[in-house]
Parts: structure tokens; C-alpha cells; sequence
């Protein structure tokens, strides 16, 4: 494939992959800027009611199973805005699969085995979430009393310049200016990852994960970083070739947010530190859980 052909498949992919986005990204700001308006800076304690915030994580993991990666990049922007927390958006993260549930789907796996797949991705999502939730509850109250301050759907606006607040009726004109900033970031980089996925070939990515079984949990785990719908059509392919077990498939699977994690890095731009730590502990889980797996032979 000469460098024409690499670039104009790698554009078409990134605004394939881009575009379906965009409905979801839409709803999502829409749903906040109305949130924000009708409750008049009151939405943060809305939905942080106890009976709200101890099943976010649930919720998160339920959604997150569905095929399509604009729930992880939703997400993203609701934790930026201080809408949901850590816990539930590392579930939505953890259960999100992108292509997978779809190439199951055409390569006619049983419909038990699928659901066992989904299921356990959806149990692993719910439990790492609610832990996280526990853990991190006591550090939360200890913040709020030294008076640290909280995320709040103002910040996002602010960062974003969308004018929320100029005009009574700019609820629509605000949603749409956090999307297409948004939608333009991810697309540019979902190029440039695409064109280096591309370059180095899918073929030595899948050989470097089948060839080693020993570290193949902590491979998956890194290809499944990439914030692009390729990689969990990679690692799916391979799990379904019989090249790599269930444990190595389970961790790239949980890693793979899509680009939930672009999104984040986007909308919660003034915490580097915050979305790298988070990064990292995607990484982690979804490696730790992996090797649990394996450990225990586990077999879908």
C-alpha cells in the first residue's frame, strides 16, 4: 500500500469512527446544559444523592456493554462536568467492548457464550467500580472539608468558550459548540493514531500478541489503550481464531474504553495529572483482571 492509499483509508476509518460520535456527544451536552439550566447550579447534589451515586457504577457497567463507543466518550464529559463518579466511569470504561459484541454477532458465536462474555465484563465493570467508590469515599469527604474544589459543569463550559451563559435560549448553540470541539479533537487524533496502527501493520501487532502467551495479558492490555474501534477488532478476531485465551481477550477487552479516554483528555484538560492516574488504572484493572483469569483457566 503505497503512502496515498495509507492516508485515504486512514482518513475514511477516522471519519467513519468520528461520526458516530456525534449523536451521542450531542445528547450527552444537551442533557447537561438543560440539567444545569433547570436546577441552577443544584445538579452536582441532584445526582449525588446516596440512592443515585452507590448504583452509578451498575448503571455505568449496564450501559457500557452496549456495542458503541459513544457511551465511554458520554461519560467522559459527565465526569469532567461532575456529574458521575470515578467509580462509574471506570465501569462504563471496563464494560465497553466496541466492535466486539457485533463481530461475535457475524461470526455466529453462541448466543450463551456471548452472553457469558458480556456478563462477566458487566459483573468485573460493576464490582471494580463500586470498590473504587468505597475506597475513595473517605478521600472525598476529607477533600470537601478542606475545602479542595469539586468539578462542576461550569468549569467544562468555561474551558469549552461556549457561551452558556450569554443568551437565555443558548442551550442548543452550547451543546453543539462542546461537540463539534469535541468531534474535532477526536478525529484528529484517531487520524494520526490510525495512520501509525496502519503503518507498523496489523499483521506484526497480531503476531506480537499470539507469539507471546507468557506476556500476553500485559500486550492485550497495551493494545487495548489504543482509542480506536481496531483494536478491540483485533484482539476479538484473535481470541475467536483461537490465538490468544480468554484471560488476554478479557484484558485487552477491559482496557479498550475506545475514546472515552480521548474525550477525557479533552474535557478535563486542566487535570493532566488526574486523567494520566486514570489511564494508568484502566491499564491496571484491566491487567490484573486478566491474569486473574487466566490464573483460574477460565474459560467462556
Amino acid at each position: 500500500m503505497n503512502i496515498l492509499d495509507l492516508f485515504t483509508d486512514s482518513l475514511l476509518d477516522a471519519g467513519i469512527d468520528t461520526l458516530k460520535l456525534i449523536p451521542f456527544l450531542f445528547i450527552t451536552y444537551l442533557v447537561m446544559e438543560a440539567l444545569e439550566r433547570r436546577t441552577e447550579g443544584k445538579s452536582q447534589d441532584l445526582i449525588r444523592k446516596e440512592n443515585v451515586g452507590r448504583l452509578g457504577p451498575i448503571f455505568g457497567a449496564i450501559v457500557g456493554i452496549v456495542p458503541q463507543c459513544g457511551f465511554s466518550a458520554a461519560a467522559a464529559s459527565l465526569y469532567s462536568g461532575g456529574l458521575i463518579s470515578l467509580g462509574t466511569l471506570l465501569a462504563v470504561f471496563l464494560s465497553t467492548s466496541d466492535e466486539m459484541l457485533p463481530l461475535f454477532i457475524s461470526s455466529q458465536v453462541p448466543i450463551p457464550q456471548m452472553a457469558r462474555i458480556l456478563a462477566a465484563k458487566a459483573v468485573i465493570a460493576s464490582l471494580t467500580g463500586l470498590v473504587i467508590d468505597f475506597v475513595l469515599h473517605q478521600i472525598r469527604l476529607h477533600r470537601h472539608k478542606k475545602g479542595e474544589p469539586q468539578k462542576h459543569i461550569h468549569d467544562l463550559c468555561e474551558q469549552e468558550h461556549c457561551g452558556c451563559e450569554e443568551e437565555e435560549g443558548s442551550i442548543l448553540k452550547s451543546a453543539l459548540v462542546h461537540t463539534l470541539h469535541i468531534t474535532l479533537f477526536v478525529f484528529l487524533i484517531t487520524l494520526v493514531l490510525t495512520l501509525l496502527v496502519e503503518g507498523f501493520g496489523e499483521e506484526a501487532i497480531r503476531d506480537l500478541l499470539s507469539s507471546h502467551p507468557a506476556a500476553g495479558v500485559f500486550l492485550s492490555g497495551a493494545v487495548g489503550l489504543i482509542p480506536n474501534c481496531a483494536s478491540s477488532i483485533m484482539i476479538t478476531q484473535l481470541y475467536l481464531d483461537g490465538l490468544i485465551a480468554a484471560g488476554q481477550m478479557m484484558a485487552g477487552l477491559l482496557v479498550g474504553a475506545g475514546v472515552g479516554l480521548l474525550v477525557l483528555f479533552r474535557t478535563n484538560s486542566h487535570h493532566l495529572r488526574e486523567n494520566l492516574k486514570i489511564t494508568v488504572l484502566v491499564y491496571v484493572l484491566g491487567v490484573l483482571w486478566g491474569l486473574l483469569l487466566t490464573a483460574l483457566h477460565v474459560q467462556f
